[in-house]
Parts: structure tokens; C-alpha cells; sequence
């Protein structure tokens, strides 16, 4: 026949490792007070945690006398240095039992006052309430641990990303010396861009997360500004430009992802040295425009000729080189700011670099003062992209001045210019072309779009979700495409007028 004492014991420590199971399947570390209050419920004594020498108390019963800590405090010293682990004492009219738990100094010392010694059983009880709480607070310890850890690896690889973003892997370096990801010792990466519901993110990322921190020969990044976005970078031999070539490592794992969660898209940019990692993402950012549309909703940046690659060389280079040597003079800070803002929106800068929004927009005041141009006009803003592409793709020498220099206009006006612009405007339906006319015109507010056509703000953004699908460029998102849509229409718009 079993002894209803222990039956009793049994019952109760069932209810105990329910509590703990609750609590491990949160994942929140110990909650102390459920668990003083649950051996409160059963024992009907009073108890409190004290987490040092001092007496500091952590949590306790509602009625524990804290009182009795003040005449304990020679014990609870020797108890928490390490010197005994349970002593049994009285307080005045109370009897105090104290366990000491762990085996890491300052231990914590469990406290139990009541007016009479407990019984067996519920001394019983405190003991293994005390390994309970010990087991834990030491699981607790390893979560923060675990959560420390993910919130250190993060902010390394975001400080990689950023630091490629800015055009400088050798900073890159530097930053992860004794740990450099092998992405840094490529010659050439690809960046993909996937777009999945935001809480999928950090799942991704630490799911193909390895033991440094890193993610093989690549790098996920969850997007500080666009929160449905994952920004991956991976070397280039990952994915092959030959269609139907079996993809490795994790180029083929994010296909596979698309592939099976509906929910998916993907920009893939081209193959790019890694100091051209913001023209990856720029050019991520178009196909992800296109991929909703895309068979398996993947689409790969297709090798579109960039405006600068169709101008006059030497005239275009000399014409960049006179627009943007009052830079010359300008903080590295300033146009490392300035190069950023042609890509993203400007709250993507300040994240991306640490930066206020307020800095941001200074930086760019001085940048704006140095050249007379209006950032905040968009097409200011495509004449400064334009040149910053020529000169960075092929820096120039200084222009001879006893020849008179090109205007962009003059550069525009060539037959290979018009040929570019046909085909980069050619899938555009008129309507649609009517609607990004009106948009660019009022500085890409499409209330004021609206009104000036007569339709409804959504109409507007319906006709440029549609055309960004039609012509592979990135428009309301980080909006890196728009200004290919302003040079493309300023040259048709020329030649028909």
C-alpha cells in the first residue's frame, strides 16, 4: 500500500515541475515570485530569496518578516561565501531554516521563517524547491548568455554590412580581426534580397547561423529600416550564371525558402567586387521590384546597361569630375553620406551608420551648399547619382578648361542616350507612363500626382507598383530605380518637344 505521505509528496512535486516546465517553455528566465508563492500554497510558510551577503532580497512571500534579515546577516555572509550550505536558527519567536543554493559565489541563500519547525515533508519540499530554483536561475544565466551572444553577432555583422556598404571591406576587416568571415576573402559577391514576414527573420538568420557568428561563406543581415527584409550576401561562386546549374550553400537554401513559404520574393543583383556592395543592393533592391511576378517568385538582376555606360566617355567623365570637385574640400563623413542617400532613403542612412536622422540631413545641407544643388528635389538628386556613378565606375582626369566642357544636357542628347531611354521606358503602358510623368513632376508626391491627373492617390500607387514590376526597377521601396525613370523621361520628353 503506498504511504499517502508520499503520495502526497509526489503530487506535489508533480505540480512543482509543471511550474518549471511553464516557465522553461516561455523562455523568459525563472520567474522567482511563482515559484516562492507556489511553496507558500503548499507549506503555508513564508519564504524569500536573498541574493547576497548584503541581504539584498530578490523576491519573497507577502508576509515574510524581513526583519529577522537584519540579526541573520552574520550568517547569510558566511552561507553566500560559500562556508555553509543550510543552517537551521531563531529568529526572536521564529524558526528560520537557510539553504544556500548553486555552487558559484555570492550564492543566494533560500530563507524560510516560521513560528514552529516545518514538518518533514515540507522540509523536503524546500530542498527541492531550492534545486528547482537553482536549475532555473542557471538556465536563466544561459538564455541571457545565448541573447547576449545573438545581440553581439548581430551587431558585428551589421557593422560588416555597413562598413562594405560604404565601399570599404578593409574596414570590414579590421573590425572582425581574429574572426574575419569568409565572405571578406572573396573577390566578388552577389546580394540577395529576400522579402518574408518580419518575426521569420531572426528565425532564418539563426537557423543557418554557425559556431563564429557568421553564415559560411556569407552573411545575413535582418534590415534595420525595411523590416520585411533580409539582406544575405554571399560569395559568388554560390549561384551560377548559367540557368539550370545546381546552386550551392546558402544561394540554393534561399531559393529553396521562396520555394516553399508563398509568402516569399527575391532580388538577386549581379556579380559585383565587394567594394560595390551598395550597387548590389541597388540593384537587389530592382529585382525584388520585379519578383512578385517572377516565375517562383525569384528575380535575378538582368544586366540592364546603366545610363553612364552609354554617354560619351571622356565628356561624361569630365563633366562629373567638374560637378562634384567641390567635394573635394568636404568631410569624408559628408560625401560617405551623400553616396549612401543615392541609394536609400535617408532613415536608412542614419541606421545604417549609427547617425540621428538631424545629422543626416546636415551632412547633406553642406553637400547641397558645396555643389547649388536642392537634394530635395529629385531630379537634383539623379543629376548628383549620375555623377557619382561616372566617377566612381571611371574617376576621371581633370577636364581641360581651354576646351569647353559638355553639359548634361549635351550628353543626354545623343542618339545612344534616346536608344536608352526607348528601352528602359518600352513596357510601360501609357497610362502608366502618364502617371510616373505627373509623380516625377510633383518631386514623387503622389497626393499631388493625384490631383494633377484627377484620379486617386491609390490609382497612383497602383499604376507604380505596376510599373516597377514592368520595368525591374525599384520605385517606392528604398526607390533606388527612380532615378534611371527621371533621366529616361527628360530625354524622350527632349526629343519629342
Amino acid at each position: 500500500m503506498v504511504d499517502a505521505g508520499a503520495q502526497w509528496q509526489a503530487g506535489v512535486l508533480e505540480g512543482l515541475l509543471r511550474e518549471v516546465g511553464r516557465q522553461a517553455s516561455h523562455g523568459v528566465g525563472p520567474d522567482v515570485q511563482r515559484v516562492l508563492e507556489w511553496l507558500h500554497r503548499q507549506t503555508g510558510l513564508h519564504v524569500a530569496l536573498v541574493t547576497d551577503e548584503a541581504g539584498t532580497v530578490e523576491s519573497s512571500t507577502a508576509g515574510f518578516p524581513r526583519e529577522v534579515l537584519g540579526t541573520l546577516a552574520p550568517l547569510l555572509v558566511r552561507m553566500s561565501g560559500g562556508q555553509l550550505a543550510a543552517a537551521v536558527t531563531q529568529s526572536g519567536a521564529l524558526h528560520v531554516r537557510c539553504e544556500a543554493l548553486g555552487p558559484h559565489e555570492p550564492r543566494p541563500v533560500l530563507v524560510v521563517a516560521a513560528p514552529s519547525k516545518p514538518t518533514p515533508d515540507a522540509i523536503a519540499l524546500i530542498s527541492h524547491t531550492g534545486s528547482i530554483l537553482t536549475l532555473l536561475r542557471r538556465a536563466g544565466r544561459s538564455d541571457r548568455i545565448w541573447r547576449d551572444y545573438q545581440h553581439g553577432t548581430h551587431q558585428l555583422r551589421f557593422a560588416v554590412l555597413s562598413a562594405l556598404l560604404s565601399g570599404e571591406p578593409l574596414l570590414a576587416r579590421r573590425m572582425t580581426t581574429g574572426a574575419i568571415p569568409p565572405l571578406l576573402d572573396a573577390d566578388r559577391l552577389r546580394l540577395y534580397l529576400l522579402q518574408c514576414p518580419p518575426a521569420d527573420r531572426g528565425k532564418i538568420v539563426r537557423t543557418y547561423q554557425d559556431p563564429s557568428g557568421y553564415h559560411g561563406s556569407g552573411l545575413m543581415v535582418q534590415c534595420p529600416v525595411f523590416k520585411s527584409h533580409l539582406i544575405c550576401l554571399l560569395t559568388d561562386h554560390e549561384e551560377s550564371d548559367s540557368p539550370g546549374q545546381q546552386l550551392r550553400g546558402h544561394a540554393g537554401t534561399l531559393h529553396h525558402l521562396v520555394r516553399d513559404n508563398p509568402r516569399y520574393t527575391m532580388g538577386v543583383s549581379g556579380s559585383h567586387p565587394l567594394h560595390a556592395a551598395a550597387e548590389a543592393y541597388s540593384q537587389a533592391a530592382h529585382a525584388l521590384a520585379a519578383a512578385p511576378t517572377a516565375p517562383g517568385r525569384v528575380a535575378s538582376y538582368h544586366g540592364r546597361t546603366p545610363l553612364e555606360g552609354v554617354l560619351p566617355r571622356q565628356a561624361a567623365r569630365e563633366w562629373a569630375r567638374t560637378l562634384l570637385r567641390p567635394l573635394d574640400t568636404a568631410t569624408k563623413t559628408s560625401t560617405d553620406v551623400t553616396r549612401l542617400t543615392m541609394n536609400m532613403p535617408r532613415s536608412a542612412v542614419a541606421k545604417l551608420l549609427g547617425l540621428s536622422r538631424n545629422t543626416v540631413t546636415a551632412h547633406l545641407k553642406r553637400t547641397e551648399a558645396s555643389l547649388g544643388l536642392n537634394l530635395t528635389d529629385i531630379r537634383c538628386r539623379a543629376v548628383l547619382h549620375l555623377a557619382l556613378a561616372l566617377n566612381s565606375s571611371h574617376p576621371a582626369p581633370e577636364p581641360d578648361y581651354d576646351q569647353p566642357l559638355s553639359t548634361l544636357d549635351d550628353l543626354l542628347r545623343t542618339e545612344r542616350a534616346a536608344a536608352w531611354a526607348t528601352a528602359t521606358l518600352r513596357p510601360l503602358q501609357a497610362r502608366h507612363r502618364r502617371t510616373l510623368q505627373a509623380w516625377i513632376a510633383a518631386n514623387t508626391d503622389a497626393q499631388q500626382a493625384a490631383r494633377a491627373l484627377g484620379i486617386s492617390r491609390n490609382t497612383i500607387r497602383t499604376h507604380l507598383r505596376t510599373s516597377e514590376s514592368v520595368l525591374g526597377l525599384d520605385l517606392l521601396t528604398a526607390g533606388t530605380g527612380i532615378h534611371d525613370v527621371v533621366h529616361a523621361l527628360h530625354i524622350a520628353n527632349t526629343r519629342t518637344s
